[in-house]
């Protein structure tokens, strides 16, 4: 932030790739940007490292994947997203390992995105709300993926997918040092949560048009120091 004005996120990229560790992670954070940039033509990916099996009380988890997997799939269609890719590590069992940060770099690879975003990886979201372990395994194990994927050595195994260097790395969340307006991509951040229908539904009893409103609000509200109504706020790191 310079003289108390927050800086635009870079835009003057093609190729998105969205990491999160959950079907509904995205829509609680950066879907409204999603929607944004596939509105400019970008392209735009989602990876989910899990099925959210685990996500759903009194369903069990053979079902609950499949049924999870439908809703982020129609999800990401409502904000321009047509393919979504699941790598099926366990709902609420990942770990920060080297496996998973190979098979990051690996998707990496495969999709050579030159914008990453990711999700929140901090121990809190705010004083005494404690981050989810898969939240902070991903997250943390997809920045160094970043740097893993554009080096021909570290992952020897991955020798048939050449390297690729993404230019940037942007984490949604608390901390925000850049932001980009949503104020005219709000409806289809609704849309998009709204998805979610059996899983909002089991979340909690209020109304499911109630809860999808509540979580975007929250998400996009106006950031200091950068003049949008609406904006998604993102701490960006540098790699390119």
């Amino acid at each position: 932030m310079l003289n108390g004005s927050m800086e635009q996120l870079p835009e003057d990229w093609q190729r998105g790739l969205v990491i999160a560790a959950h079907p509904d992670d995205i829509e609680y954070g950066p879907a409204a940007a999603v929607a944004r940039w596939t509105s400019q033509g970008k392209d735009i990916r989602y990876l989910l490292v899990t099925s959210g099996e685990a996500g759903i009380a009194g369903l069990p988890p053979a079902e609950a994947g499949p049924l999870r997997e439908a809703e982020e799939i129609a999800s990401a269609k409502v904000v321009g997203v047509p393919e979504v890719e699941f790598l099926g590590y366990p709902d609420g069992r990942i770990t920060e390992s080297l496996a998973l940060r190979r098979d990051l770099a690996a998707a990496l690879r495969r999709h050579r995105p030159e914008m990453v975003v990711l999700g929140h990886f901090g121990n809190t979201w705010a004083p005494g709300i404690a981050n989810s372990a898969d939240h902070r395994a991903v997250g943390r194990a997809a920045l160094d993926a970043v740097s893993d994927a554009g080096n021909e050595w570290i992952f020897p195994e991955l020798a048939e997918l050449a390297p690729w260097s993404a230019r940037w790395a942007a984490v949604a969340g608390p901390v925000v040092t850049h932001a980009v307006d949503v104020t005219d991509h709000i409806g289809a951040a609704y849309a998009s949560l709204a998805e979610h229908r059996r899983y909002l539904e089991a979340l909690s009893p209020e109304p499911v048009a109630d809860q999808v409103r509540a979580v975007v609000d929250r998400s996009t509200g106006p950031k200091e120091g950068f003049p949008a109504e609406r904006a998604v706020g993102f701490e960006l790191y540098y790699f390119g």
